[in-house]
């Protein structure tokens, strides 16, 4: 095909954003280019709302064709938590077909140089923006989420985390200079003189493993940060959440060809139920980087398998708050209630346990034992999701039946201070809504511990009972070592122990929010300025986004010459 984006189109139309994204993650001061609001879509291209709903709806029960080379069959299955059967179909690879395909594209990839990626993929971020509404839509039934969630977290803030990454493949891969003139004095001689030639070359092809929860969130750091620093990308969606990011995938193509690049520098392997391609592509030799977000087990061997690429794991972890004191107790109490209820708990950064000094706690209303401190936060729970409404807005829909048997089982844990309880969505009446449950358990004793120190990933969270606000920062140190964490929160008013929790974060690299108590919440980032996670402890071996995470994605080949 030929090209119909211009070098210089796509330079001036994206140069100003490129410019912008850098000098965000310099300051770290709030900036984004994707809006939050769904009002803000219609114009100059975009999908409205209504416009948006029609795509979605037009893709169920249809095949999405990719245009992709060795495809030898069709493959979906796809069943929304909310009770909807997706019916898109997708193609299935021959694997020993596409790769080799793939790897075509990349020495033009490589060729056109650090500026032209980063213009090409801000494209491709920009047409995906424009179909917001429609992906929306996408990302809430695959993942569960609620509408609003899906509309913001898996459209404007998850490409903001891939303009991130862009914009910081682009800063690591101009550190060095593209050319050197190398002049060495001899004395008396002739100095030596050379011209040196510098390259980012792409390490290979680059493999993206999907999660279930956040399709694009999760996905679109390690793919757009392959992409930037000239690696060709295959992405293998989590099979019940293929949809967002087979349409990402389609408009990655659709830009490639149009800029004169090979479309297959994206592309996408979706498979057949109980397939499990994921271990058959991570050990294959040409993929040379891998992007992994999910279970620990998985993660876990990937690093130690996957010996040939470049392995970036976001896994899991045990989230702790630590409670010891609030001149905001009501705040605090809304806070956390809301933390632990967005999507059911099913965030890597929710919070799962809330340390408790056993003789209670200081605040402006006076001491609050521990026993009034749980049962008001049970309290603020049950008031956040009173409202069925509202209840279905927040929580969204259990994401898989897994989920669902750890929130049963864990009111056998412990004495249970807010019990689950089931909603209804008269939208959609298969759904399986829940609301959180919340267990007090004794930091003392064995058997608890056996609960409160490993992952519950869902709507569970433990409010642990401990001797004194020591051992809870000891217990966090632990925890963070032994389990790792993506999150970490503490309320006190004494600056002792501020200090105590802030040294215990910085030795075990964990990310920390005090006293929370408007409306921002520990288990939510910002692009361009949060780290999301931190690569220095075990619930991830990177943190989104950070030099780090681009600079290894490439190297620098050096050319030199006489002059």
């Amino acid at each position: 095909m030929a090209a119909e984006l211009t070098t210089h189109e796509l330079i001036a139309k994206h140069r100003p954003t490129l410019d912008q994204a850098l000098e965000a993650i310099r300051t770290r001061a709030y900036w984004s280019p994707h809006p939050e609001h769904p009002k803000a879509y219609g114009e100059n291209g975009s999908l409205d709302a209504a416009a948006g709903k029609a795509a979605f709806d037009a893709l169920l029960g249809n095949r999405l064709d990719l245009g992709q080379p060795g495809t030898d069959d069709w493959v979906g299955g796809e069943v929304s938590p909310y009770g909807i059967e997706l019916g898109v179909t997708y193609p299935h690879a021959d694997i020993d077909a596409l790769l080799p395909a793939m790897k075509a594209g990349q020495p033009a990839w490589r060729d056109a140089g650090p500026e032209m990626r980063a213009v090409v993929c801000v494209e491709i971020l920009k047409r995906i923006s424009d179909r917001t509404h429609e992906f929306a839509h996408a990302v809430m039934h695959a993942s569960g989420q609620a509408f609003m969630m899906a509309f913001q977290a898996g459209g404007p803030h998850a490409q903001d985390r891939g303009l991130e990454a862009v914009a910081y493949a682009y800063a690591e891969q101009i550190r060095t200079p593209g050319t050197a003139e190398w002049t060495k004095p001899q004395g008396k001689r002739d100095p030596l003189a050379l011209t040196k030639q510098f390259t980012p070359v792409p390490r290979g092809l680059a493999l993206v493993i999907g999660c279930n929860t956040f399709p694009t969130w999760n996905g679109y750091p390690g793919l757009f940060a392959s992409l930037a620093t000239g690696n060709a990308v295959l992405v293998k969606p989590h099979p019940r959440a293929v949809l967002p990011l087979a349409l990402t995938v389609q408009v990655a193509r659709d830009v490639l060809a149009e800029a004169g690049f090979d479309p297959n520098l994206v592309a996408l392997a979706a498979e057949r139920p109980g397939e499990g391609i994921a271990k058959t592509l991570a050990v294959r030799p040409e993929i040379r980087i891998i992007d992994y977000t999910g279970s620990t087990s998985f993660g876990d061997w990937l690093e130690a398998n996957a010996r040939q690429a470049q392995v970036y794991t976001e896994k899991a972890g045990v989230n702790t708050v630590i409670v010891h004191s609030t001149d905001d107790y009501k705040g605090m109490l809304s806070n956390l209630a809301f933390s632990l209820s967005l999507y059911s708990g099913q965030m890597c950064t929710t919070p799962q346990n809330l340390l408790i000094p056993r003789d209670g706690i200081r605040t402006e209303q006076g001491a609050k034992t521990f026993d009034e401190v749980t049962a008001d936060i049970a309290r603020a729970v049950d008031g956040l999701l009173g409202d069925d409404a509202r209840a279905n807005a927040l929580l969204g829909a259990i994401v898989n039946p897994d989920v669902k048997a750890r929130l049963e089982a864990a009111a056998g844990l412990g004495e249970v201070a807010l019990a689950s309880r089931e909603i209804t969505n008269p939208e959609f009446p298969d759904a399986v809504v829940r609301t959180p449950v919340l267990v007090k358990l004794d930091g003392a004793k064995p058997d608890d511990e056996a609960a409160y120190m490993s992952e519950c990933f869902g709507p569970v969270s433990f409010a642990v009972a401990v001797d004194s606000v020591t051992d809870a920062v000891e217990l966090l140190r632990r925890t963070v070592r032994e389990k790792g964490a993506m999150t970490v929160g503490a309320y006190t008013t004494d600056s002792e122990v501020e200090q105590a929790v802030e040294e215990v974060c910085l030795e075990e690299a964990a990310q920390l929010s005090l006293n929370l108590t408007g409306g921002v919440y520990v288990n939510q980032t910002a692009a361009f300025s949060d780290f999301h996670g931190s690569g220095g402890n075990p619930a991830a071996n990177a943190a989104l986004c950070d030099g780090a995470f681009v600079a290894n994605r490439f190297r620098v080949v050096e050319v030199r010459r006489e002059v």
